[in-house]
């Protein structure tokens, strides 16, 4: 499995507040993008896989609005957290 909960507490210690605070957006957004990631390569391997295409669009949104969130509350923390992880405006 490519999301143990080693990888998801490694997640939220370096983006969150600390390995158990899951509640953040940065953190959130954060796993939102390793998930995100693994999708992709694995559409690129598996291209007739609907089901994963549609469920890798909804989480892209779902990370979509987690962003907008945290940009009309905190310029910064957005900032940071864009730049940090790599993501395209």
């Amino acid at each position: 499995m490519y999301l143990t909960k080693e990888v998801k507490e490694q997640i939220f210690a370096k983006h969150g507040k600390g390995a158990n605070d899951t509640g953040t957006a940065e953190g959130q957004i954060a796993l939102f993008t390793h998930r995100i990631n693994h999708l992709t390569e694995h559409l690129k391997r598996n291209r007739k896989d609907f089901n994963t295409e549609r469920s890798l669009v909804k989480m892209v949104g779902k990370r979509r609005s987690l962003l907008d969130y945290l940009k009309k509350k905190e310029i910064n923390r957005y900032r940071a957290i864009i730049k940090e992880l790599g993501i395209r405006k």
